[in-house]
């Protein structure tokens, strides 16, 4: 039988980044213990007035059909959030309500990139990233961060990725998985570039709440000279702990925004009402837990630096945001997807091979921060033990 050509660019690109947490669910589904430290989603629910208002308003008989593009209560308080966070006007006609930022990244690529054209990623990046970007028939265009420099995107290294295809840059920051977070002047020197070749930038800002220490969130939509060229995709799954809601957005220019808005339709033609008037709820009002999730991540990512520090061959540092914590690995001698397979299979803790997230996270694994301190601390003890036998193992071969 025949199949669209989407299907080859796309073998590969989805639950096969995922093979370690798979042989972790399989241990568990056999009665074996393991430390999850692989997905990051909330280990907290959504604050308790969340939750009510969601309950309340299915209860209402809020779960009729909806607009394709948002109810216009849900596309007012994107707009408000997003007005008030950039200082300058921004309309509910800027706004698409989706479920989810998957969703909404993908609608987002597919209105801008095509068979052609050329998407630039920092790597590393999100395992879902390359998997949109080859659906939409887009070559995908890496642009390698390294880890002396904090994983930073410079205007140099994109420069020199860019050719006369190049279409859209797409950032992430705060960074998943690295936890770097782009200064408001990185951001600019960066969007002078895009600027300057006409590129577009689609900026994932789902992680915009955790940002940790003295880092400062900043967005190139915030940016009055970046603006029109700059498509946000977020959601309230990370900052609300609301990830099952499937309650994401796009804000970009009115006029791409009009454009993209046939395509959001076909892909699904409207979210439940009751889901978007909790998050309208969430997006209207102040709530103390989700102020507490960032400085649990934060505390949290200390605990794991501070319990690593000594481990041998193993090197981390306090991400700037986000919910995880890259480690770098290469000098046990194992790629990451080998260290994290045989971590998992000797300690019982499941970690994400840093290949999944492209070709400058090999030799990294990543660390979840979405689990209690005390079970972070068993994993940590466990993965410098595990890092200790290595090192052992290596100082016998050499004797």
């Amino acid at each position: 039988m025949r199949y669209a050509s989407i299907t080859r660019r796309m073998e590969g690109l989805g639950t096969d980044k995922w093979a370690v947490h798979v042989v972790a669910r399989n241990m568990v589904e056999r009665g074996e213990e393991v430390l999850f430290l692989t997905i990051g989603e909330p280990d907290s629910r959504a604050p308790k007035g969340i939750e009510d208002e969601a309950v309340a308003r299915l209860r209402a008989g809020r779960t009729r059909y909806s607009n394709g593009a948002g109810e216009d209560s849900m596309r007012a308080a994107i707009a408000r959030r997003y007005g008030e966070r950039s200082g300058r006007k921004v309309t509910a006609a800027q706004t698409v309500f989706m479920p989810g930022t998957q969703s909404a990244l993908c609608a987002a690529m597919f209105a801008l990139a095509e068979s052609g054209d050329e998407v630039i990623v920092p790597d590393p990046f999100y395992v879902t990233y390359d998997g949109i970007i080859a659906a939409t028939g887009a070559t995908q265009v890496n642009v390698d961060t390294e880890p002396q420099h904090r994983f930073h995107l410079t205007p140099e290294a994109l420069e020199a990725a860019i050719t006369e295809r190049s279409r859209v840059l797409l950032l992430n920051s705060p960074s998943n998985p690295t936890g770097a977070v782009l200064a408001a002047d990185e951001i600019a020197a960066i969007g002078e570039v895009c600027r300057r070749y006409d590129l577009w930038i689609v900026s994932d800002e789902v992680y915009e709440t955790l940002v940790f220490g003295d880092a400062r969130f900043a967005s190139a939509f915030d940016n009055p000279e970046l603006a029109e060229r700059t498509v946000v995709v977020s959601s309230l799954s990370k900052s609300h702990a609301m990830p099952g809601y499937r309650a994401g957005w796009v804000v970009g220019p009115q006029e791409f925004i009009h454009r993209m808005l046939p395509f959001a339709e076909a892909l699904l033609f409207g979210c439940q009402p009751f889901i978007q008037d909790a998050a309208v709820f969430a997006l209207s009002n102040d709530f103390a837990e989700v102020d507490m999730m960032c400085r649990d991540y934060e505390r949290r990512a200390r605990l794991i630096v501070d319990r690593l520090e000594a481990a041998p061959h193993i090197r981390v540092s306090m991400p700037e945001g986000g919910m995880f914590i890259f480690a770098d690995v290469r000098a046990t001698g194992l790629s990451g997807h080998d260290f994290a397979l045989r971590l998992l299979e000797e300690e019982k803790v499941a970690l994400m091979p840093g290949e999944s997230f492209g070709p400058s996270g090999a030799g990294h694994v990543r660390i979840g921060l979405a689990a209690e301190d005390s079970v972070l601390a068993d994993a940590t003890d466990r993965i410098a033990r595990f890092a200790r036998r290595l090192a052992a193992g290596e100082a016998a071969l050499r004797a």
